[in-house]
This record gives structure tokens, sequence and C-alpha cells, in this order.
């Protein structure tokens, strides 16, 4: 019989806009599984690390305004993505809540820490030395990061201690996500299923 504490922490969402229509599913207890088709190439490549290296399951689909630019389809699949962690993550009992990585690409590296709160925050402190990684503008993963964040209702920092390779530093800073992002969610063996706050709700 199902608990709470061991029921699978999945959702799906259906986001149809003017701009995009997006159909994705997300498992937290995943094996870093990733189905990804956003139209954008680097972008799923990021999105890939994020599943393997947060331990989650991704199925994405989104059919954007590309013709237009990227702005639409990343920040919207930053809100689905939100908005399908924040049901998948459900009342947050017995979670660890916070997490935190510091991970390394060659020069680069970059640090995430994350507070599942429920007081949607980003802090970004990246800068990347050029504009465009493949076909993606690089001014648009604070966009997608934004989005996770106000949609998930989750504190996140995001930070890049040292880099000069774009490639290196996004990559560096989405696998930190993921890592931060794995730790906070999994269960805290010593909460026994309590919420993870003083004020008794998150």
């Amino acid at each position: 019989m199902e608990t709470a504490m061991n029921a699978p922490r999945i959702a799906r969402i259906h986001r149809v806009t003017s701009e995009t229509d997006i159909t994705l599913a997300l498992g937290l207890d995943g094996h870093g599984r990733a189905e990804l088709d956003s139209g954008i190439g680097f972008f799923d490549h990021m999105l890939a690390a994020l599943a393997k290296h947060g331990g989650l399951d991704l199925d994405l689909r989104c059919n954007g305004d590309l013709h237009i630019d990227g702005h639409h389809t990343v920040e919207d699949i930053g809100i689905a993505l939100g908005q399908a962690f924040r049901d998948a993550i459900g009342d947050k009992r017995g979670i660890t809540r916070f997490g935190h990585a510091l991970v390394p690409l060659d020069e680069a590296l970059c640090e995430a820490v994350v507070d599942i709160s429920g007081r949607p925050y980003l802090a970004w402190s990246i800068e990347f030395p050029r504009e465009r990684i493949g076909e993606m503008d690089t001014e648009l993963f604070e966009e997608f990061f934004r989005a996770f964040a106000m949609s998930a209702h989750v504190t996140l920092h995001l930070a890049c201690k040292t880099g000069r390779n774009a490639h290196h530093i996004a990559e560096s800073c989405f696998k930190a996500f993921a890592r931060a992002l794995r730790m906070a969610v999994a269960h805290d063996p010593r909460a026994a299923g309590a919420i993870p706050s003083t004020k008794g709700v998150l």
C-alpha cells in the first residue's frame, strides 16, 4: 500500500498559449531518462544534463514560435517545468528542502543553492562571454531559471565562480542546479514525514 512518503512523485502538464504548445511529464524519483524536443538543440542538451544529474525522468515536447526567436519557447518551458515540479513535490512533507552544489566543467565552476521554500526568488550571478551558443541566446538561460523559480515557488541562487567558455559555463550551471535540486527533493529519514519548516507549512 502506498503512503504519502513513497507514492510516485510525478506530474504531467499540457500548456497551450498563442506562442507555444508544451506537453511535459516529470518524475522526481527517476533514473535520469530524458526524451526532449524543445526545437532548440543546445537547450535540449542542457535539459538532458538536468535530468541525468538530477535523477529526473523528463519527457518534453514543445511547438513554439521559433520563427520569431527562442524567448517564448525557453521561458514557457521554464513555466511548465516549474508547474510540474510544484505538482509533483506535493505538500513537501519529509523532504530535505535545501540543496546546494558546486560543479566544475574544465575551467568553469558554477554554484547552485535551492530552497523549496514556497517563496519564489531567483538570484542570478552568471555572465557569458558570448551572446549565442549554437542557436540559443545566452540571455535566455536567466529567463528559463527565473520562470522555473517563479512557477515552482522555490528560492534559487545561481553563480559562476569562474569560466571562459560559454558552453562550459552553461553546462556547469545546469549540472549544479541538477545536483542541488536532487539533494533538496530527497526524503530526509530524520524528518519522520514532517513539513521541514517551523511554520508547519511551505
